[in-house]
């Protein structure tokens, strides 16, 4: 993943554009990363409150610790693809990308 401008800004924006939108495209044909991505969905419900808010600032902390571990992607099942498409999965259900929202 590329780290650039937008990430600390709108967080849920720019992980969607970065991340959630290939991992979309390839749950189509992967009933096992569906699988996976609603688990880490679950966790993040059980975890956080789903708002914007909460949302945006789980996934700036979880960006910020990767960053810092110089993590990249090792494919859509890597368990941190999977914690961020399960958060670009919630926002996108609950219509937290869509207009102005900073999310």
């Amino acid at each position: 993943m590329d780290f650039e401008d937008g990430w600390a800004t709108a967080p849920l924006q720019w992980v969607m554009s970065t991340l959630g939108r290939g991992q979309f495209a390839r749950m189509g044909a992967d009933p096992g990363l569906v699988a996976a991505v609603d688990q880490h969905v679950a966790v993040l419900r059980d975890t956080i409150p789903v708002d914007p808010e909460a949302l945006g600032d789980y996934v700036l902390g979880f960006v910020d610790v990767l960053r810092e571990r110089d993590w990249t992607f090792h494919g859509p099942h890597d368990p941190p693809a999977l914690r961020l498409t399960a958060a670009c999965w919630l926002a996108r259900e609950h219509g937290f990308l869509t207009g102005d929202l900073p999310a």
